[in-house]
């Protein structure tokens, strides 16, 4: 692997801009004609009037220069959520795998070089959101089993050459959801195979941990509670405990899920990863939607409470929850109750401010009231909830000391509107895409919307391209294996072209 980070500027570096998000006694604060100044990665100074001398001047102009976004539930495949986004029930459209395709052996869809550039791609446009630390996810359906250490290897590789910091691992399980011919749905399991995998997640964690002067960091990634035996997830935990490094379990994201779980192991996931001794301060848990108590689970508990007192952080992915007819109920509460929040996005794209606003929408609508949640209890789940997840109070925030993981938004986009406050501008109007400038460890890894040596035109066609090659391959694991143009529909009849390939059929 070759992890060796850019270079950084020489010598200090004051950037200012119209707003500034300083971080001063415990909470964000707007600065007002602020300025920055970091060298050698971190942050020295925030504030006005900054008397030491300095290497390179950056003014914005009317910007918000701000704390990069922390993404614990960080896309970092070809989103295939658009392929079941009308196409439903999911087990019989391909996202459940057959027993008859078991029984003959799953195999990977995608190339080592497919894999390696999605990560690339993904993680560059994560950069173009404002997204500055990540913890990748990717979808396992199309996989032979888990995630390969090789594939991580590459991951590593990309986010060195971007610039990007990251927590990796390979996800790896156990078993795997399952449907049968009348439609039922269960867990077919190889525990060997997972208890290989996570012995190779572990050695991976211990290798990168670290790496490419420190933007490379090491964590466990065992797939959906439902996928993992109680092995598995004690041996995580001791992993994780051993070496100190972050979990991240999703877990409570689908009645199938807490079904699944409570008839295996008569408790609810969080009841049967606390029995496990599994839960601690370190353990992230995307998405905490299904628990009891609500409106999605009639039985009675004390998941949300169980969550809470171990210390763990609940990863609330409102956009791609939202999109499944989910959410958490909600926001507010949780945070009344004491829960740790943080903000993941887990699918396309990966706009933390679309995920924020459309997180609001669903707070206040649950809640019954706009005045229920404000712009800057989300603004501060996306960026200091993030860094206290991971236990890292020199991310997430601007102020002397922090590492110099800086984003510049352009207040003077169009669509925008008149800008009175920036983070309520930002939530009622922005996009992810309206961040012109992005610095992480001090290196200026986007300027005015550029990632050097990439072109975002070639990769968007050879990432359609790669699309299309997985659609084609879908009937072999879905149930019935019907053709393709029964499993995705239109949204209107289409009229093809001649000589055209149907890849998906009438509404």
């Amino acid at each position: 692997m070759n992890l060796h980070a850019q270079p950084r500027p020489n010598g200090a570096v004051l950037v200012t801009a119209r707003w500034v998000v300083g971080h001063r006694n415990g909470r964000h604060c707007l600065i007002e004609n602020g300025e920055v100044v970091f060298e050698n990665g971190a942050i020295i100074f925030v504030g006005r009037g900054y008397a030491g001398a300095v290497a390179r001047r950056e003014d914005y102009g009317h910007a918000l220069i701000g704390p990069g976004f922390v993404d614990l539930d960080a896309l970092s495949d070809l989103d295939t959520t658009i392929l079941g986004y009308d196409n439903q029930p999911a087990w019989k459209k391909g996202r459940v795998w057959p027993e008859d395709y078991i029984r003959s052996g799953p195999y990977e869809m995608y190339s080592r070089e497919e894999l390696a550039f999605q990560k690339r791609y993904s993680f560059a446009s994560l950069i173009r959101n404002g997204i500055t630390t990540a913890l990748p996810i990717a979808s396992l359906f199309y996989r032979a089993w888990g995630e390969t250490v090789q594939e991580f290897e590459d991951a590593a590789e990309a986010a060195a050459d971007l610039g990007l910091r990251v927590y990796l691992g390979p996800a790896y399980r156990t078993g795997n959801q399952v449907v049968s011919a009348d439609g039922t749905i269960g867990t077919h399991y190889d525990e060997p195979r997972g208890l290989a995998e996570l012995d190779a997640a572990i050695d991976f964690a211990q290798r990168v941990e670290g790496a490419a002067g420190g933007l490379i960091r090491g964590m466990f990634a065992p797939d959906r509670i439902e996928t993992c035996t109680a092995e598995l997830l004690r041996r995580t935990a001791a992993a994780a405990r051993d070496l100190d490094m972050p979990i991240r379990q999703h877990s409570c994201q689908s009645k199938i899920e807490y079904d699944l779980v409570l008839a295996q192991h008569g408790m609810s996931p969080p009841e049967w990863m606390a029995s496990l001794g599994y839960l601690s301060e370190r353990s992230l848990l995307p998405h905490g939607t299904y628990v009891s108590g609500s409106r999605h689970i009639t039985r009675s508990g004390r998941d949300l409470e169980i969550i809470r007192d171990s210390g763990a952080t609940i990863v609330h992915c409102p956009l791609v929850s939202g999109r499944h007819g989910g959410t958490i109920d909600h926001f507010a509460r949780y945070k009344a109750m004491g829960l740790k929040l943080g903000l993941g996005t887990d699918t396309a794209p990966p706009d933390m401010i679309m995920n924020m606003q459309v997180g609001m929408i669903l707070t206040r609508v649950m809640g019954g009231s706009a005045a229920i949640i404000r712009s800057e209890e989300y603004y501060d789940a996306a960026t200091i909830g993030g860094a206290d997840a991971l236990r890292r109070p020199d991310l997430g925030r601007l102020q002397p000391g922090a590492r110099a993981d800086i984003t510049v938004f352009d207040l003077d986009q169009p669509h925008l509107g008149q800008v009175i406050d920036p983070i309520q501008t930002m939530m009622l109007c922005g996009h992810g895409r309206d961040f012109s400038d992005v610095i992480i460890d001090g290196r200026f890894v986007m300027e005015d919307r550029v990632i050097t040596g990439h072109d975002e035109t070639a990769d968007k066609a050879r990432a359609q391209a790669q699309f299309e090659g997985l659609m084609r391959q879908y009937p072999v694991r879905t149930i019935g294996h019907p053709p393709t143009t029964a499993i995705f529909s239109a949204s209107y009849p289409v009229d093809r072209a001649p000589g055209s390939e149907a890849l998906w059929g009438e509404a």
